[in-house]
């Protein structure tokens, strides 16, 4: 729980833009940098050893978005925490929009067609709701959070959005928003027994959603082939069989840079997006994987470190937001290419090929350097700052 007691810091100065940018977490940035540049080496092999059409694109991306996030940083946290749900409330109708007009693509309509590049509003609604709910949590004490009344309107928050992603349709997605909104809901002090009730509630719904026509059947075949891959291996069962094979043959060490034999003879099917973990991994072994999954945990660990030292409730629960919602990303991506839950649509953040999740992700590290630059200011309700 993130409900502390000030520390007694005097008011931060206001910082000029000279202290602004040497007060910036830059030892976050080299470590992004890093990730994305893995990214790149990988996509560069999935083209089989050509930087089109994937790494060129990827990198020109990488750099726009990198000074998106320096940008973002900069900006003062009060106005993130004033217009947060003017944010949700723009990502939402982006959604409704897409139910009637996207783009359809691969039997899903998620898209929006900008002309330059192809805006899926989900991804920017899991930057939308983490702000929306650490503006609601900023300034609630323990025994207003425990009345179940003051829950419904956050509830609405994340499952709206939800029920939007899952008639796409989009699984990962949708339970990358519920999974991280219920994170926030911990960190807000929600007490645990009604996560039981909530948890009782999903299975009910997740009944209800299989015997009905909520679930695609490519969805439900999903899960038979979860459970028994080797059901349908030139179905439904042929990606996670092949990434399993990809896995496996990479061995502790790795075939070599550019070496795959999975992904370099075709058979890995998206290599450059869903499963470049799996190329990585038969690349550079289970010991580049390591290296790999250490990285992102201390990504993971920085937001962590800088939601603990935020003064305002809002800073807190901001980095802590982003900070579990990184942790989904490569979570369920990882998890879904070594067959440990069924295979969903969520790219490995910073390294799969992709606009939209590629401007979200870095969006998110912009709006947590934000609020690390910002740790010493106390906000109160309103957004205003105190003493």
């Amino acid at each position: 729980m993130f409900i502390m007691t000030p520390m007694g810091r005097n008011q931060q100065k206001k910082l000029t833009l000279t202290e602004k940018l040497l007060g910036l977490n830059w030892s976050l940035v080299l470590l992004v940098s890093i990730v994305a540049s893995i990214g790149f080496a990988m996509l560069y092999s999935a083209a089989h050893g050509s930087a089109e059409p994937w790494m060129d694109a990827q990198m020109k991306r990488f750099g726009l978005a990198l000074v998106g996030m320096v940008i973002l940083a900069l900006i003062d946290l009060r106005l993130y925490m004033r217009f947060a749900y003017a944010f949700y409330l723009v990502a939402f109708v982006l959604l409704v929009y897409v139910e009637f007009f996207g783009e359809i693509g691969m039997g899903a309509q998620r898209w929006i067609n900008l002309g330059f590049m192809q805006l899926q509003p989900s991804e920017m609604m899991k930057i939308a709701l983490v702000l929306s709910l650490a503006r609601f949590f900023h300034g609630l004490d323990w025994d207003t959070i425990g009345k179940p009344w003051v829950l419904i309107p956050p509830l609405a928050l994340v499952l709206a959005p939800a029920g939007l992603v899952m008639k796409q349709p989009d699984l990962g997605t949708a339970g990358t928003l519920i999974i991280c909104g219920g994170a926030m809901f911990f960190a807000a002090g929600v007490r645990w027994w009604k996560f039981a009730i909530v948890l009782v509630l999903g299975i009910g719904a997740a009944y209800f959603a299989w015997n009905s026509d909520l679930l695609h059947d490519y969805q439900k075949a999903r899960i038979f082939t979860f459970l028994d891959p080797e059901s349908d291996v030139r179905g439904a069962g042929y990606h996670i069989i092949q990434s399993k094979i990809a896995l496996g043959s990479g061995g502790i060490w790795g075939k070599g840079f550019l070496q795959g034999t999975q992904s370099h003879l075709d058979f890995l099917p998206e290599r450059q997006t869903d499963f470049i973990f799996t190329m990585f991994a038969e690349e550079w072994g289970m010991v580049g994987g390591v290296v790999l999954l250490g990285l992102y945990s201390l990504l993971v660990t920085y937001g962590v470190i800088i939601a603990l030292r935020c003064r305002s409730q809002f800073g807190k629960m901001l980095a802590f937001g982003l900070s579990f919602n990184l942790f989904t990303y490569f979570f369920i991506n990882t998890a879904m290419v070594m067959g440990l839950i069924p295979v969903v649509g969520v790219p490995l953040p910073l390294i799969s090929y992709g606009g939209t999740a590629m401007m979200t992700v870095m969006a998110g590290f912009g709006l947590m350097m934000s609020a690390y630059l910002h740790r010493d200011a106390k906000l109160s309700r309103n957004g205003r700052e105190e003493n």
